[in-house]
């Protein structure tokens, strides 16, 4: 029977961001021009064939706004990756990122993948953080760092293949081509959720 490593994905970051967005540019490959905040945490499960084995990442989409961080130390604390997103015109949240990060640092220590997310690149007139400010924050706290762009779905599959290719356990230079492409033949879609297309994999529930 083949091995299924887990993996948890915990996404943090101001107040609409994106990273609701992200994740669901990743999961259906669409974009709700509705904004709706995130109320809480919210859990969605992908899964990804490599070329030895089968791993599931775990994504947790948490809340930005304040009266929510006590609850995000408790999902930091067992994460394999921290997925800190900032918007690229806005400035603040740019600058927020420290307290993010030092809060995975602080539950996390080392032993954790950070990646350093700078979203919204659709609205490159509107820029306030440039490229060069988020590669040297991300060389100064040692981190992993990417542009994206949920609307436009600019650089989100490469964003989970930096991620999975990070990941412990995972050698990057045994991922093909197709693999590269975050293929997963597994179509379970959720009622609440439209369908997957195919080459999808979705699960909502404790099991994933």
């Amino acid at each position: 029977m083949e091995s299924l490593s887990k993996y948890k994905l915990v996404f943090l970051g101001d107040q609409s961001v994106g990273k609701t967005s992200i994740i669901t540019r990743f999961m259906y490959d669409t974009f709700d021009i509705t904004y709706q905040a995130t109320i809480g945490i919210d859990f969605l499960s992908k899964t990804m064939y490599l070329e030895d084995r089968t791993v599931r990442l775990q994504l947790w989409d948490t809340a930005g706004q304040e009266r929510f961080r006590s609850l995000i130390p408790s999902y930091i604390r067992d994460s394999s990756v921290a997925i800190v997103v900032y918007d690229i015109t806005n400035k603040v949240s740019f600058t927020n990122t420290i307290k993010w990060i030092e809060d995975v640092r602080n539950e996390r220590g080392n032993n954790v993948v950070i990646m350093l997310v700078g979203n919204k690149t659709d609205l490159a007139d509107k820029r306030q953080v440039s490229i060069e400010e988020g590669e040297a924050k991300a060389k100064e706290y040692d981190i992993m760092f990417t542009e994206t762009s949920a609307k436009a779905g600019f650089n989100i599959k490469a964003l989970f293949r930096k991620v999975a290719s990070a990941l412990p356990g995972i050698d990057s230079n045994s991922m093909t081509k197709n693999q590269h492409e975050i293929i997963s033949e597994v179509d379970i879609t959720d009622g609440g959720k439209p369908a997957l297309k195919e080459g999808d994999g979705f699960c909502s529930s404790s099991r994933c």
